[in-house]
């Protein structure tokens, strides 16, 4: 039986999807349950992978409802203990899924765990060694563009990459699912802080390779699109996961940090998309519940604390 479930949400990809898929079983050896679910791509991508791997369950959408919904569906239809979430846009190494697997297995506490993202474009660069936030409001990639022989200690994080990350999907019913508001970006730090917050753990996994195009979907690292809901994301992000008292202890860091991204994409014309996708999160404050404060694991809001600001640090 198997004990992974992998899913691919698509969207229009098929440049990336048979490759990614065919990665995915040279990978390993172990029995996989493979799970695409394609948000209405219409490119023929799909219809490549069902001629190519019959044994693939392709779920079909009727529009693009985003990353977030196409994870949802395909993690609520997997009937296995782990699901791994796969861009795909992505190449897996030989046994990335045999080392996530192992790493998870290792403790129960332990809600997802991250590869070693390395650039499609430039095998010896890293894209991600760790997902990190910090108490500017910054969510990074741990060790992008820096050469790809570093960071091969396993160690915690605070979130895992939702595009190379195993979860443990028992742990959704305690969490929550990904939150569908986001559609995209930030979805996947959002749901790492709320499993922080119940004391769970997010791991990085050195073992387990996987080669990254990066933005397939989206066009570019910085486009219109990315810039304004990563904006309105990470707003929406704070409001709802730190209680009000946080929010008012870190203002000076969020405010000094906001400004800084406000600078920088002024910089490269896109100041008032940014400022756009700030004011498109107010509403979304307003429709949905902010979380409520956990009493009971008030150390973990400290634990959190201290990593906010230790992780501003991890920048330089």
């Amino acid at each position: 039986m198997s004990e992974v479930t992998v899913v691919i949400p698509n969207y229009k990809g098929k440049k990336y999807l048979c490759a990614c898929v065919d990665s995915l079983f040279k990978s390993t050896k172990m029995e996989l349950s493979v799970i695409i679910v394609d948000n209405a791509s219409e490119d023929g991508s799909i219809d490549e992978v069902k001629q190519l791997y019959p044994q693939v369950r392709c779920i079909m959408l009727d529009k693009n409802y985003g990353f977030c919904r196409a994870v949802n569906i395909g993690i609520k239809e997997a009937d296995t203990p782990f699901v791994f979430l796969l861009n795909n846009d992505t190449l897996v190494c030989k046994g990335a899924v045999d080392a996530l697997l192992a790493a998870i297995r290792q403790d129960d506490g332990i809600f997802s765990v991250e590869s070693k993202m390395i650039q499609y474009q430039d095998h010896g660069r890293l894209d991600s060694a760790g997902t990190y936030y910090n108490a500017l409001g910054w969510a990074f990639a741990r060790g992008k563009d820096k050469p790809a022989v570093r960071y091969q200690k396993k160690t915690d994080s605070f979130a895992a990459c939702g595009g190379a990350s195993i979860y443990r999907k028992k742990a959704f019913d305690d969490i929550g699912y990904f939150d569908e508001a986001h559609f995209a970006y930030l979805e996947d730090v959002d749901i790492g802080y709320r499993a922080r917050i119940l004391g769970w753990r997010n791991v990085y996994e050195p073992k387990a390779r996987i080669i990254h195009v990066g933005s397939a979907a989206s066009g570019s690292r910085y486009n219109e699109f990315k810039v304004r809901l990563s904006a309105r994301n990470n707003l929406y992000m704070i409001y709802k996961n730190m209680p009000t008292v946080q929010i008012f202890f870190n203002l000076p860091f969020l405010a000094a940090g906001f400004l800084v991204k406000y600078l920088f994409f002024l910089k490269k014309g896109m100041g008032n998309l940014y400022m756009k996708g700030l004011r498109d999160a107010i509403p979304m404050m307003k429709k949905k519940k902010k979380i409520a404060y956990q009493k009971g694991y008030v150390w973990n809001y400290l634990k959190i604390q201290i990593e906010l600001w230790i992780n501003i640090f991890r920048l330089i």
